[in-house]
């Protein structure tokens, strides 16, 4: 999938809106959440445009599983290995604001069940 010009997040992959980029490499780009639910709360992109979880086809299954060690990854160098949450909302009744696939690595506080 190509990258969107009036996405959000494409916009920061390019580096044309600012943020607080804690994690960078050829897939990858993982920043601080605007709008933090939690101490840590990071948000983490691939470069390549999904508009979400239902774009994501069987072929994009190693993918996925490179998505989630990095998200175990920085955890980890984020100093919350102790518990954390990852979120991924898919369309807007799930919460998803922005249409661009992200996953929110959330922790530093205690968490309860169900998540709203």
């Amino acid at each position: 999938m190509a990258e969107i010009k009036s996405c959000l997040f494409c916009r920061i992959v390019k580096k044309e809106i600012p943020s607080a980029i804690v994690y960078e490499d050829a897939e990858w780009v993982a920043f601080k959440d605007i709008h933090p639910q939690a101490p840590v709360h990071v948000l983490i992109v691939p470069k390549k445009h999904f508009d979400d979880h239902l774009a994501l086809k069987d072929e994009d299954r190693n993918w996925i599983g490179g998505w989630h060690a990095l998200a175990s990854r920085l955890a980890k160098d984020l100093k919350i290995e102790d518990g954390f949450r990852l979120v991924v909302n898919c369309k807007e009744r799930a919460g998803q604001t922005v249409n661009h696939l992200h996953m929110h690595l959330m922790g530093g506080r205690d968490f309860s069940w169900p998540p709203g």
